[in-house]
């Protein structure tokens, strides 16, 4: 299960879009509107808008996916039960809301559009609400026994439109270069290869950089855009950590040819000494039994003159 969160200013657009009977639409749940027609619907939400004029973002929209592999459980009356606990938990209550479930994709989704102007005029918070988005996925896809799906790993891209498909192709020339670079020139002339163009966001009118816009087809985006593990910080930090992995194991070889070196000569050493050892015991006859021998000779002439 995953969430996609948009805010607008208009109702009109967004009723229309989950409500298009071409994407085989059902309304699978609301509170608060009329549901007569689809002008009433966008009228209703208009409507208690005017408890806050003050708000210029007054539209919530969020779709929510589930994987096709938990197709044959997910029933009408579940997912909506779902979308109202994951609306709960985000802090999504006393307010106007539909539900509406598309058929035009393999996968389950459904769309929910909401009044962030709540039943009392007041503002429904949007704080930090990507970051407790993903949290509560999570905690509701374990829950609920449902398939974790593997990010963008599974993203299957002969059905992405641009500018998805763009940032999915600049997502895996980031993926595949940043682990074998060291550092950031050996990393921008490898995407460079590959058609991605980097440019730095400074801080002020310092050197201090503070982000890092990737392009390519004429879109651009940021790295965070791209991916969170791929923000300038983040990304430094992984060059960082290659360069010192690099040179840990240079040193490992290093210190590993050198300890082989000094065994190898201590070996040798060792060797040559036995060597020396051995014709020093059994290539030199002792005195003793040369004088022995030399008296035997000695003796045995004079009795051969006798």
């Amino acid at each position: 299960m995953i969430a996609k969160i948009m805010k607008g200013s208009g109702f009109k657009g967004v009723i229309n879009y989950i409500l298009d009977p071409k994407k085989g639409t059902e309304l699978i749940d609301n509170s608060g509107v009329r549901t007569d027609g689809v002008s009433h619907i966008i009228q209703s939400f208009i409507d208690q808008t005017e408890l806050n004029p003050r708000v210029s973002k007054v539209v919530g929209h969020i779709s929510l996916s589930f994987s096709a592999q938990d197709s044959s459980k997910l029933s009408n009356e579940w997912i909506a039960k779902v979308a109202r606990e994951y609306m709960e938990k985000m802090g999504i209550k006393d307010t106007q809301y539909i539900i509406g479930r598309h058929f035009d994709k393999e996968h389950p989704h459904v769309h929910i559009a909401f009044n962030r102007i709540d039943n009392n005029g007041k503002t429904i918070s949007d704080r930090n609400d990507q970051f407790r988005s993903e949290r509560i996925c999570k905690e509701l896809t374990a829950k609920y026994g449902l398939y974790f799906a593997g990010g963008k790993e599974n993203v299957k891209e002969y059905r992405l439109k641009e500018p998805d498909k763009t940032k999915y192709e600049i997502y895996q020339a980031l993926k595949a270069e940043i682990p074998r670079c060291r550092n950031w020139k050996a990393l921008l002339t490898h995407l460079k290869e590959q058609d991605v163009d980097v440019r730095f966001k400074y801080k002020g009118n310092s050197q201090d950089v503070q982000g890092i816009i990737f392009g390519k087809n004429g879109y651009h985006f940021n790295g965070s855009k791209v991916d969170r593990s791929f923000s300038y910080s983040k990304i430094d930090f992984a060059l960082q950590q290659n360069d010192r992995e690099h040179e840990q194991q240079m040193q490992g070889s290093v210190n590993l040819m050198s300890n082989i070196v000094e065994a190898t000569s201590e070996l040798a050493n060792e060797l040559i000494e036995e060597g020396l050892g051995l014709f020093q015991t059994h290539g030199t006859v002792p005195t003793e039994v040369y004088n022995t021998l030399d008296k035997k000779k000695k003796k045995k002439k004079r009795k051969i003159h006798l």
